[in-house]
C-alpha cells in the first residue's frame, strides 16, 4: 500500500476541492442539486480515487483507480465549461481552474504510465 498523502498529484487534487468549492458557492442557489453538487463531486472524486488506489494491494488495481481519477478530472475541466457558458464564473476563474486541471490530468497521466 501506498500514502496518498505523499503524492503531489493527490496534493494538487485536495487544493483544486477547496478551489472548486470556494467558486461553486457563488452559483445559483437553485443549482445547489444540479451543477453545484456534480462539479463539487467530480472534483471530489479525483483526490478520493488516488486515495482509494493508494489503498489497494496491487500495481493493477491503483492504476485502474488513477484511470478513474483521469476520468473524473476531465468530467471537473467539462463542468468548468458549462460554468463559464452559463456565466456561472468568470474568464479569470475559469482560466486558473483549468490550468490546476491540466496540470493534475498530466500528473495522473505521469503516475498512470509509470506503473507499467
Amino acid at each position: 500500500m501506498r500514502n496518498f498523502k505523499e503524492l503531489k498529484v493527490w496534493q494538487k487534487a485536495r487544493v483544486l476541492v477547496k478551489e472548486v468549492y470556494l467558486v461553486s458557492a457563488k452559483f445559483p442557489s437553485e443549482e445547489r442539486y444540479g451543477i453545484t453538487q456534480q462539479f463539487r463531486n467530480a472534483t471530489i472524486s479525483i483526490s478520493n480515487n488516488i486515495a482509494e488506489g493508494c489503498g489497494r494491494r496491487t500495481d493493477a488495481d491503483f492504476k485502474r483507480f488513477i484511470d478513474i481519477s483521469c476520468g473524473s478530472a476531465t468530467e471537473t475541466e467539462n463542468m468548468t465549461y458549462l460554468a463559464l457558458d452559463l456565466n456561472f464564473i468568470k474568464t479569470e476563474e475559469h482560466q486558473k481552474l483549468i490550468s490546476a486541471i491540466e496540470e493534475i490530468q498530466k500528473m495522473l497521466i505521469g503516475l498512470y504510465n509509470s506503473l507499467n
